[in-house]
Order: structure tokens, then C-alpha cells, then sequence
């Protein structure tokens, strides 16, 4: 993709997020581009520190684009965090771009999951739920938003295993309302609104999944800490290393 072998950096890796990951874009969607960039062994031990977020929006190869990479020490440093995102990003299957180190880091970053991930999620799924009430009318997306999230906490919890698409999700959860409502977001604008909205429904199972994930935290067999730095920092040593020979050369 154009997009990706334009950018200023080498990457590591760059994978799908937003909607596409989700299983759930519109006609009109963009694709979200995410992933991580290696800075010049130079610029990191330099004053200035070096571009740690690159953001490209544009239109390329006919798709409209919006990329954005962390420096592969500002994302080690996430993942050492509750932070679903970069978890997902990493494990996303839709691969524009990867590495070798990419396949490791999917190894490093199991090592990276913890019970207190569910608090990633909750936090997401009562953001989204406060987009959705206050829209009039109400748009399908931050509501499938809701039930992504909560499903994707659930199954963390259960299995430790991230998976962010929520038609397989729903393969278990068997909600037969989120095939109507992917339906759609599937056939409708980005920005489509509700064919028919039963509020008190959706508030009933909003309150239901919250109730479920909170329950799958306080059972997780998961650990309470990551236990993956010294292998990320081992990596991100070896990254620059290797950038820096490559640059020489």
C-alpha cells in the first residue's frame, strides 16, 4: 500500500483497526492504519527525542487512509499498560505490513495481558455508551462500539485471547440483535441512524454485559501484572541496533 511505503520511518509492523478489525464497515468507511515505526538510533539518543507519533490521513490507491504509528518505544511502553488497543493492533489478522520481529512481539504481547484489562474495556464501553445517548437520533455505530468492547472484555477474561471482530464474538454470545444491527452498519453510511431504536432494550443489555464482564474480572485466572519488559526492552534494543547497521551500510 502507497500509503505505508511513503512513510517516514521503517515499521515494524502496520495492521487494520477501527471497523474493518470490528467486521462491521460501512461502504463509505475509511480503513484505520495502525502500528509502530523505528526512530534512528540517532534521533532517540539525541535532545530533540524524535517524531514518537506519525498521523498520514489522505487518499491513496482509491481508499481513503488514516494511518498513525507510535515509535516502538512509546508502543512497548502501552503494552506494559492496560491498554486494549495496542493489543488488538498487534493481533490484528488484516496485515498490510510486517516483520519477523512483528511474529515476535505477538509472542511478547501475550506475556502482556492481564485480568486488569477488563478495566480498558469498561472504560471504552461507558465512553461509547455516553456518545450514543446523546446523539438524536441515535447512529449505529458507537452502539455497536458498546458491544464490541463488553465482548471482547468477556472473552479476554475467559480465554486470554484478544479478539476484537464481533461477528465472531458472537459466535458464543449468540445475540441475535447484533446480527441485525452489524446488518446495518454493514449496508448503511458511516454515519448511518437506527432503523428503530428500543432504548430501554439496549440499556438493559448494556447494564447485562458490564454485569458479565465485571463478573469474568473478578474470576480471571489472569495475571495482575505483565511480566514482558525485559523481553520488550530486549527487542527494542535489538531493533535499533539492527536499524543502525542497516543505515550504515
Amino acid at each position: 500500500m502507497k500509503h505505508v511505503r511513503m512513510h517516514p520511518f521503517p515499521l515494524v509492523f502496520a495492521t487494520i483497526s477501527g471497523a474493518h478489525l470490528y467486521g462491521f464497515p460501512s461502504p463509505d468507511s475509511d480503513f484505520d492504519l495502525r502500528g509502530v515505526h523505528l526512530l534512528p538510533l540517532s534521533t532517540v539518543l539525541g535532545l530533540d527525542g524524535g517524531r514518537e507519533t506519525v498521523e498520514k490521513e489522505g487518499i491513496y490507491d482509491e481508499l481513503e487512509i488514516d494511518l498513525v504509528t507510535h515509535d516502538a518505544a512509546k508502543f512497548f511502553k502501552l503494552m506494559l499498560r492496560r491498554n486494549g488497543y495496542v493489543l488488538e493492533q498487534i493481533f490484528s489478522p488484516l496485515v498490510v505490513s510486517t516483520t519477523p520481529e512483528h511474529d515476535e512481539l505477538k509472542t511478547i504481547a501475550a506475556d502482556c495481558i492481564t485480568r486488569h484489562h477488563a478495566h480498558h474495556y469498561l472504560g471504552f464501553a461507558a465512553t461509547q455508551w455516553r456518545l450514543f445517548h446523546k446523539e438524536s437520533p441515535p447512529r449505529v455505530k458507537p452502539l455497536l462500539y458498546v458491544f464490541r468492547v463488553l465482548l471482547t472484555g468477556i472473552h479476554l477474561m475467559r480465554t486470554g485471547v484478544v479478539e476484537a471482530n464481533l461477528g465472531t464474538l458472537n459466535e458464543d454470545a449468540r445475540l441475535s440483535y447484533l446480527d441485525d444491527l452489524m446488518r446495518q452498519k454493514l449496508e448503511g453510511p458511516e454515519k448511518a441512524t437506527l432503523a428503530s431504536a428500543d432504548l430501554a432494550f439496549y440499556e438493559s443489555e448494556y447494564q447485562r454485559l458490564i454485569a458479565a464482564l465485571e463478573a469474568e474480572y473478578d474470576r480471571s485466572q489472569l495475571p495482575e501484572l505483565p511480566s514482558a519488559r525485559d523481553a520488550l526492552n530486549d527487542l527494542l534494543v535489538r531493533l535499533r541496533m539492527k536499524s543502525h547497521e542497516v543505515a550504515s551500510e
